[in-house]
């Protein structure tokens, strides 16, 4: 049964998207399976630009069904406005062809609220939270007291759940953070008007795509934000509230370990991350300018979601070699090679240093790095522009050696390479 996993190698913004709408070309439906609107994928189709953050980014193709799974946390309002704003591009949303889970859980007012009372609370040791209300909704989810779905498809349940709801968000306001309550009423007109939108696309998004890959159908599980964010397996505290590594994508979309065909790993030629946390090979100098850019561009590096410049630095292989063993990953796509055309020179982690020590892998996994040096592998760079590359060969000699070097430490072989932000912009390795 054809399961195809999208797994961000990195602390998300990878550029899944890409890879995610050059594969849906070939799927029958991409599915969404964690996180919420604190994630976000950008596609480029010819002019138009799409910023989606809850519906796959693969329904940008037109033969594609697309789904939301009981892992990831909805709020009604983005979902809402994402289904307007396709719709206003001219691509067809409607609940015939996306579908969310019954199982999934709701994002609401009073969960942002709790968010930026939480964060503001943590003074000086903040985790850098996109303030979404992610965190706060995940919490009520594990607490058993979290609103599902299927809530809407019953107005008198889902109006008594949400005033209990309000009511215990304006306790926890009041009492331990000293916030200003919610009022109650208006909040439950707003999202009683959601649920009167939204009950059409609820669905059993599981039953949905057990049903397809037993057809033959082809799956994509279009992963969000990225392994170093895993709740468990990242660079915990600072981490996301989910778990966006490969396992997560079956616990996510209800479907069993039997129907995965391949697990393909998205990083970038460069390391990012947005946020606070360790970052052993981040750069500040001439070299963050270039490659996080001026913010004039859309593949410039900052946040699709929070608009934050993301810090930068050069590619840890470290914590790539970690992240293919948590996912499984069976091959690599190499995104964004074309920001590092002008560099002077081109420099890969392929250890830690510690203690007079040298590690090949993260100790005790990648929470505790900043005592941790990077050891570098220095490699010639290239001037050429290779955005008009199309093929192996076009491709720099340089180029070709720093695919080849990031094979070779790692172990596994990389597919697929972009060299622009346009959908075409992608070389396919034999």
């Amino acid at each position: 049964m054809p399961l195809d996993i999208i797994i961000g190698t990195q602390w998300g913004d990878e550029g899944k998207g890409r890879i995610v709408d050059l594969l849906a070309a070939k799927a029958d439906a991409v599915a969404r399976y964690s996180g919420g609107d604190n994630a976000g994928h950008t596609v480029t189709v010819a002019e138009k630009i799409f910023k989606l953050h809850l519906i796959p980014s693969g329904i940008v193709h037109p033969h594609t069904q697309a789904f939301i799974g009981n892992g990831v946390v909805i709020n009604p309002s983005t979902l809402l406005s994402e289904i307007d704003q396709l719709r206003q591009a001219g691509i067809e949303v409607h609940p015939k062809r996306l579908f969310v889970s019954y199982a999934a859980h709701l994002i609401t007012a009073g969960h942002l609220a709790l968010d930026r009372a939480q964060e503001a609370a943590r003074g000086a040791s903040k985790i850098g939270t996109t303030l979404r209300g992610i965190g706060p909704a995940y919490t009520d989810k594990v607490a058993r007291q979290g609103l599902r779905m299927e809530l809407m498809n019953d107005e008198k349940r889902f109006a008594e759940a949400l005033r209990e709801h309000f009511q215990r968000v304006n306790q926890t306001l009041q009492k331990l953070f000293d916030a200003e309550p919610l009022s109650i009423e208006p909040l439950l007109e707003e999202y009683l008007g959601y649920a009167r939108s939204l009950k059409p696309y609820i669905a059993d998004v599981s039953a949905l795509l057990s049903d397809a890959l037993s057809k033959g159908k082809r799956v994509l599980a279009e992963g969000a934000q990225g392994t170093l964010l895993d709740l468990d397996h990242g660079t915990y505290p600072f981490v996301t509230s989910s778990n966006p590594t490969a396992p997560g994508a079956l616990l996510g979309l209800g479907l069993g370990a039997a129907c995965v065909d391949r697990v393909i790993g998205v990083t970038k030629a460069f390391q990012t991350r947005v946020g606070a946390g360790p970052f052993p090979t981040e750069v500040f100098d001439q070299t963050a300018q270039h490659l996080r850019g001026s913010g004039a561009n859309p593949w410039d590096e900052f946040g699709t979601t929070t608009g934050r410049p993301r810090r930068v630095g050069w590619l840890d292989l470290v914590l790539l070699r970690y992240a293919i063993r948590v996912n499984g990953i069976s091959e690599l796509a190499l995104t964004k090679l074309d920001i590092l055309s002008g560099l002077e020179e081109l420099k890969l982690c392929i250890a830690y240093q510690a203690n007079g020590k040298r590690y090949e892998v993260p100790p005790f996994g990648p929470t505790q790095l900043e005592s941790f040096q990077p050891l570098y592998k220095s490699m010639p760079a290239w001037k050429e522009n290779i955005r008009s590359c199309r093929h192996w060969e076009d491709l720099p000699a340089n180029a070709r050696s720093y695919i080849q070097q990031i094979e070779k430490l790692c172990q596994v072989r990389i597919s697929r390479v972009s060299v622009g932000p346009e959908r075409g912009d992608v070389i396919e390795i034999d």
